[in-house]
C-alpha cells in the first residue's frame, strides 16, 4: 500500500484590517518591488528548528526553489495568491504561508496598502510555533490545530529544501517551500 504524506497549509493574515467600501484604496507602486527569499537566511532559520530536535540540517535546493517559484507564481496568476497545495508527488513536501497587505486608512486621503515587511525568520518560525500543538508521544497534533509545518520542517529524512513567493496585485504574498524527501508519512515520527 502506497503511503502519501499529508499536506497542510497555514494563512496567517497579520496586520490586516478593513477599509470602508466608499473609500478609494491606493496601492503604494514603490512596494511591488521584491527579493526572492535569501536561501542562506531561510537554510538557517529551518535549521535553528531542527537542531532543537538534534535533525541533520537541511542544505538549498535550486531545484526545489525552482519548483516553488513555479507555483508561487501559479497561485499569483491563476489564484489571486489564495493558498492551495501544488499536486502531490510523494516525493517533496511543501509548506505554504500568506500574509495580507498593511492596510493604511486616513480621514482625509484614500486608503492605501503597503507590502507588509515578511521575511525567512518570521515565515519559518510561523511553522515553527506549531510545536506547541505538536504531541510527540501520540504522534499527533493536539485536537483541533495544526502541527504539520512544523513536523515537515524538523522531519529527518528531509534533507533539501527549497523556497519561494510571489506577490500578488493588492499586495497580499504567498510563500512557498519545498522539502525532499518527502515529511509526514502516516504512521511515521519526525525525529
Amino acid at each position: 500500500m502506497a503511503h502519501r504524506p499529508l499536506r497542510l497549509l497555514v494563512s496567517v493574515a497579520l496586520l490586516s484590517s478593513t477599509a470602508c467600501a466608499e473609500q478609494r484604496i491606493r496601492i503604494a507602486p514603490s512596494a511591488t518591488a521584491t527579493q526572492p527569499p535569501n536561501a542562506e537566511q531561510m537554510v538557517n532559520a529551518h535549521n535553528r528548528w531542527r537542531a532543537q530536535v538534534n535533525v541533520p540540517p537541511l542544505t538549498w535546493s535550486n531545484q526545489l526553489q525552482q519548483q516553488a517559484q513555479t507555483w508561487a507564481n501559479r497561485l499569483k496568476e491563476r489564484n489571486q495568491c489564495q493558498m492551495q497545495h501544488s499536486p502531490a508527488d510523494g516525493k517533496t513536501g511543501e509548506n505554504l504561508f500568506w500574509a495580507s497587505p498593511v492596510t493604511h486608512t486616513y480621514s482625509n486621503r484614500p486608503t492605501q496598502l503597503t507590502l507588509q515587511e515578511t521575511d525567512s525568520n518570521k515565515v519559518v518560525d510561523a511553522w515553527g510555533s506549531e510545536v506547541k500543538d505538536y504531541d510527540y508521544s501520540s504522534n499527533r497534533c493536539i485536537a483541533g490545530e495544526q502541527c504539520g509545518h512544523y513536523t515537515q520542517m524538523v522531519w529527518k529524512s528531509s534533507t533539501e529544501v527549497g523556497c519561494a513567493k510571489a506577490i500578488c496585485d493588492d499586495l497580499s504574498q504567498v510563500w512557498v517551500c519545498n522539502y525532499a524527501p518527502a515529511g509526514n508519512w502516516r504512521g511515521e515520527w519526525p525525529y
